[in-house]
């Protein structure tokens, strides 16, 4: 009240956030069981391939599997396993990481040079090579192993490294991967605008739309690893010399040692040679996963 005059104030608002509300997530009980027995059903064969590394060969077959038992040996199963049969075990991580190399790098290259080409520019006959790339996506490769090793036995090249990195250069579904990232990551406008300041098509390329390309390379990159270095059927079929064997075929021959006359069992070297091979899976996906996670949140940040 102010000389006998009542001033009336407007209560004031409480302030809003100037941020969109984040809503939660509806939790739900029947997904979270789903995603812990899968958590479990992922884990339980590496905590026990771990375990039964650190085992001699008798506590292995003595013992539990998912607990440890008598010495931890981890270490000396490790120079066991790498000095084995004159350190074979190296030799085939050797071949393993060739045709890793050679084969799925190549691979990843093809598919992203010829996913950008599809994505940004037409010409004839463009939807039969579509047609074409979603049919050899649906073949499985194991269909195709045999014909390939006919055709490759004819040309004298079976039982030799390029009888393994041929076939993997080709990746149907790599490519289709590539195809629909360069077309979704690549703005038209941003090519036009590089190509009137004087780029050409190679340096626009390079230089503008492989950067953008990066998180759809490294998935690209990782499937094509992932399948090359597990690759056991088409080297089984192509190889018959034991030192060009990927590590998939040559700790299954020391698996087959056991049922063999007069073999050795060393169950215990499999095991750790298993453990071994699946190391360096893990340390690329750790060192590469920003950028998968960033190729799989692309979608999501586009509006």
């Amino acid at each position: 009240m102010s000389n006998g005059l009542i001033t009336l104030r407007t209560p004031r608002r409480p302030k809003q956030n100037s941020l969109p509300t984040v809503l939660n997530p509806p939790k739900s009980k029947l997904l979270t069981v789903l995603f812990g027995v899968m958590l479990v059903y992922s884990l339980v064969p590496l905590v026990w391939l771990f375990i039964n590394a650190t085992k001699t060969q008798p506590d292995l077959l003595a013992s539990f599997g998912l607990w440890f038992a008598g010495d931890f040996v981890l270490i000396d199963n490790i120079v066991a396993t790498l000095t084995y049969d004159g350190g074979i075990f190296l030799r085939w991580l050797s071949n393993t990481l060739l045709y890793v190399v050679v084969g799925a790098g190549g691979a990843t290259l093809l598919a992203v040079l010829g996913g950008y080409a599809l994505a940004k520019f037409d010409f004839v006959g463009k939807k039969l090579v579509f047609a074409v790339v979603i049919g050899a996506v649906a073949v499985p490769g194991t269909a195709l192993a045999v014909p390939t090793f006919l055709m490759f036995s004819e040309i004298g090249i079976t039982n030799t490294p390029w009888a393994v990195i041929i076939p993997t250069l080709i990746s149907p579904f790599g490519l289709y991967l590539m195809w629909i990232f360069c077309a979704d990551s690549i703005p038209k406008d941003l090519m036009e605008a590089a190509r009137i300041d004087g780029a050409n098509e190679l340096r626009l390329f390079l230089q503008v739309c492989l950067p953008l390309l990066k998180p759809g390379i490294v998935t690209v990159a990782l499937f094509n690893m992932v399948a090359t270095w597990n690759n056991y059927f088409l080297p089984l079929i192509m190889l018959r010399n034991e030192n060009l064997y990927p590590l998939t075929l040559g700790l299954t021959a020391w698996n087959r040692q056991a049922s063999t006359l007069g073999g050795e069992a060393i169950f215990h070297l499999v095991i750790t040679g298993s453990l071994l091979t699946i190391i360096p899976l893990i340390i690329v996906f750790l060192l590469l996963q920003r950028y998968w996670q960033s190729g799989l949140s692309l979608g999501s940040s586009k509006e």
